[in-house]
């Protein structure tokens, strides 16, 4: 008979049954959230991101499962009660009032203080990642959104006109419309970027936490390029709009606008974050060549 050193009695299944609880709890508040998010607002194409993002936020967290079945004791009831009881009150706030800013949002601080009343500051540690997730699931507020809107699409429009008439293209603008022939294109909300810009914002963070860059040069230079990214994107995609309704008329433009800018959007955006990453690795194999010289 052997025994093994510093085992702990009581844990094993225990430690699944312990969350049940909790899992239950989440899926009673949540559920009828995110039931009103998918027949909502997650059907548009400003916030379609929304499923992708949630479902990631699980992965992660099934990643990080065994982080969650660690005995600790050293809990932080205080801050962590505090925390949940903020969240509680501020998703009964939110789903009462009608404020998704205030129900969503309060997702944050609910698995938080539960993380810091029963694993402590160790558990929230394991979790960081997919706590700063939700912040991408939280739709953008209207006023901040018509603050932003308005000058982005001014400067998409007017560099996709300079880049179109430099090109070649019989292109005007007046405003937020271009004038490609005898079409009239207005740049949408849609095309402005903003939404583009926080959804992607949470793609390269994905990305990076999976590559797992151990520089922070590397990390900082590809979070600093997601904005700009994501806003060349959107000059790309009403670019390519304007190309393909001079050359094959406005209703194929159409159709192309409701069935592939979004997905053109991503694409774009997606090669141009990898081409930057591989600008990158390859300035840091030379630079480490160069420096064992």
């Amino acid at each position: 008979m052997s025994i093994v050193p510093d085992a702990k009695p009581g844990r094993g299944g225990a430690d699944w049954l312990e969350w049940l609880p909790v899992a239950a709890g989440v899926l009673v508040l949540y559920l009828p959230t995110f039931y009103d998010l998918a027949t909502t607002i997650w059907q548009s194409e400003e916030h379609a991101h929304g499923p992708i993002i949630l479902a990631v936020i699980v992965w992660f967290i099934w990643e990080e499962r065994k982080a969650l079945l660690i005995a600790t004791a050293r809990t932080a009831p205080g801050p962590g009660y505090s925390l949940l009881v903020f969240g509680l009150l501020l998703y009964a706030l939110g789903r009462s009032q009608g404020i998704i800013l205030f129900e969503v949002g309060a997702l944050a601080p609910i698995l938080a203080g539960v993380l810091l009343a029963t694993r402590g500051w160790e558990g929230l540690r394991a979790l960081w990642f997919s706590l700063i997730l939700i912040v991408f699931l939280v739709p953008l507020p209207g006023f901040f959104v018509d603050a932003l809107t308005v000058p982005l699409k001014q400067h998409v429009s007017e560099i996709a006109e300079q880049l179109l008439y430099a090109a070649g293209y019989p292109i005007a603008r007046n405003g937020v419309v271009l004038i490609v022939g005898q079409y009239q294109l207005l740049v949408a909300d849609a095309c402005s970027g903003l939404n583009s810009m926080f959804s992607l914002s949470a793609l390269g963070l994905v990305y990076l936490r999976l590559m797992r860059y151990p520089s922070w040069l590397h990390n900082g230079l590809i979070i600093a390029s997601i904005l700009p990214i994501a806003f060349g994107a959107n000059i790309v995609r009403v670019m390519i709009l304007v190309l393909v309704t001079y050359h094959l008329g406005d209703e194929t433009g159409q159709g192309f606008t409701h069935s592939f800018a979004g997905m053109l959007l991503f694409m774009v955006a997606l090669l141009m974050l990898l081409g930057l990453d591989g600008v990158i690795r390859l300035a840091s194999v030379r630079w480490r060549g160069r420096a064992t010289v």
